[in-house]
């Protein structure tokens, strides 16, 4: 007991108290990102539902531990702590790399840990799993890697033109790249049996809307897609409408009512 709830402390925060029964929101961040990225998401949806907020190794309280190179060791940490929470309906919500590994996280508890496998899974700025990849962003110099960052628009300028806030970041951020470009979808792995949420910004250059509808190739259950005005971190610069959109999925998913696709 008491080395499962350590894990979960390793691996979880929550912000916010949120209701005592009903669905749990676990939320995985963007490559370079921490689980702090959910914290005004946390307090939006905390009225109706508990958040938890994935912290990957090498950030914040976790910056003396080395990042994760490989996205499915990070899937196998994760699954095997939700798969201590048992009892209330999980829905997985990723963002970026993080869409990947909650994706990955899943399937794995689907085949490892049914009892714990999610009622649905919620992805935004994320191309599908079968999408081929072709970036060496972990491979660049250090300005390479910092101007991946600056063209996502996702972290003000005046922290990436300060060299501690570089030193600081910058391991964590080049293990995430290394973890989502090494990363090979296996076409042989099941559907998953809950259904997929899909949504994009409309303006992301990451992510184009027939890369986002391949999402629907990983489910036997319901799919949807919506669009947002703005860029990669749509997720930011509308989160009112995001968190009104995670609301209408969750209840959806824990009503056990099949998504319609909103193209």
């Amino acid at each position: 007991m008491q080395a499962a709830t350590a894990q979960r402390e390793l691996w979880l925060r929550q912000y916010h108290p949120g209701p005592d029964d009903g669905p749990v929101l676990v939320c995985f961040p963007h490559a370079g990102g921490s689980a702090t990225a959910f914290r005004p998401l946390s307090a939006d949806l905390s009225a109706h539902t508990a958040v938890r907020c994935v912290q990957y190794p090498g950030r914040q309280d976790r910056y003396t531990e080395a990042p994760a190179t490989r996205l499915g060791a990070l899937a196998d940490a994760v699954s095997a702590v939700l798969a201590a929470e048992t009892g209330r309906p999980l829905v997985l919500y990723g963002h970026s790399m993080g869409a990947l590994v909650a994706y990955e996280t899943a399937l794995r508890l689907q085949e490892r840990h049914p009892g714990a496998a999610p009622v649905g899974l919620v992805v935004s700025g994320a191309q599908a799993p079968g999408v081929p990849r072709t970036d060496c962003v972990h491979r660049r110099d250090d300005d390479g890697v910092i101007e991946e960052i600056r063209k996502l628009n996702g972290t003000a300028p005046e922290l990436l033109a300060d060299p501690d806030v570089r030193a600081m970041i910058l391991p964590a951020v080049r293990g995430d790249y290394e973890a989502l470009e090494s990363y090979r979808f296996r076409p042989e792995a099941p559907r998953l049996d809950c259904p997929v949420s899909v949504l994009i910004g409309t303006e992301d250059t990451q992510t184009t809307q027939d890369g986002a509808l391949r999402w629907q190739e990983i489910t036997a259950a319901g799919f949807g897609l919506r669009s947002f005005p703005g860029g990669h971190f749509f997720t930011e610069s509308h989160r009112p409408q995001v968190a009104a959109a995670l609301t209408d999925d969750i209840r959806s998913f824990t009503s056990e009512t099949e998504i319609r696709s909103f193209r």
